[in-house]
């Protein structure tokens, strides 16, 4: 199992403090939410690539992905009947394609359900319709960058398009492109699938859609804090020999953030062992 820590759980903390915790706690990459990294979107180029890298590397730490791709800069929306907000948010999209292939990130994680959701007096169907489209335009980027776009599916309660793995992967087979998959987060599956998360991971798995994996609970604090039973999810991985990246990311810190990641490293450390 390759393991990595999502960095906004020590955000508090500088990068180069963040890869040496999570280095030393076990972890081998950081997954990096690119809005912990500046104050002024502008500051995300090649040079903050070039320092976020080495930071990792000098712990012999891997970057391996990115998620919370749209908190920064605020007004974003994939979504937007207007066509200079949705412009921006792609042109945006771009400049992170780009930040991962240069920081050595293989996978961006797009969940940003705030900047996906339908805008007042917007129908489902039309933010449904403007999602895909604004995926098709991503597409061709990622390609080019040798990077996976993962349309993440999230629970309910954050937003009310594309909820199950099933959905995201519908919508990602009609743009047929290689650089664009899907992926489980385990606290939102818990909350939204109806059949044993276990089983969605495998249906899709054995389906090929599935590039990263997010563990946590459905309580949306660390795995092994709630009742959300992550063995058979990491038997499926196991038996199917999978080779991508595990991202720990809890939502809620109890009681903190540091001693949230040591112990969801030790317990998915002890799941993975078991599930052998």
């Amino acid at each position: 199992m390759k393991l990595a820590l999502c960095n906004e759980v020590l955000r508090h903390l500088p990068l180069d403090a963040q890869c040496a915790l999570a280095a030393q706690l076990g972890y081998q990459g950081l997954e990096i939410a690119p809005f912990t990294l500046f104050q002024d979107p502008v500051e995300l180029d090649e040079r903050l690539a070039a320092r976020a890298l080495a930071s990792a590397q000098a712990q012999g730490l891997h970057i391996p992905s990115l998620h919370w791709l749209l908190v920064k800069p605020e007004g974003l929306s994939m979504v937007s009947p207007d066509d200079r907000v949705r412009h921006a948010t792609l042109d945006w999209i771009r400049r992170l394609i780009a930040f991962a292939q240069r920081c050595g990130a293989r996978v961006l994680v797009h969940g940003s359900p705030a900047q996906r959701n339908p805008l007042p007096g917007q129908s489902l169907d039309d933010a449904r319709q403007r999602l895909e489209d604004s995926l098709r335009q991503i597409a061709p980027w990622a390609v080019q960058a040798g990077v996976t776009y993962c349309l993440e599916p999230l629970s309910r309660a954050e937003t009310v398009l594309v909820n199950t793995v099933q959905e995201a992967a519908e919508l990602v087979h009609r743009i047929d492109s290689p650089a664009l998959r899907t992926m489980l987060d385990a606290s939102a599956a818990a909350q939204t699938e109806s059949d044993p998360i276990e089983q969605v991971l495998a249906r899709h798995l054995d389906a090929g859609d599935i590039a990263h994996v997010q563990v946590n609970d459905r309580n949306r604090r660390g795995p092994g804090q709630g009742d959300t039973d992550l063995l058979p999810l990491m038997k499926v991985l196991h038996e199917r020999s999978y080779d991508g990246w595990v991202a720990v990311e809890p939502f809620a810190y109890i009681p903190d953030g540091p001693t949230t990641a040591a112990f969801a490293a030790g317990h998915m450390k002890a799941l993975w062992r078991a599930a052998a």
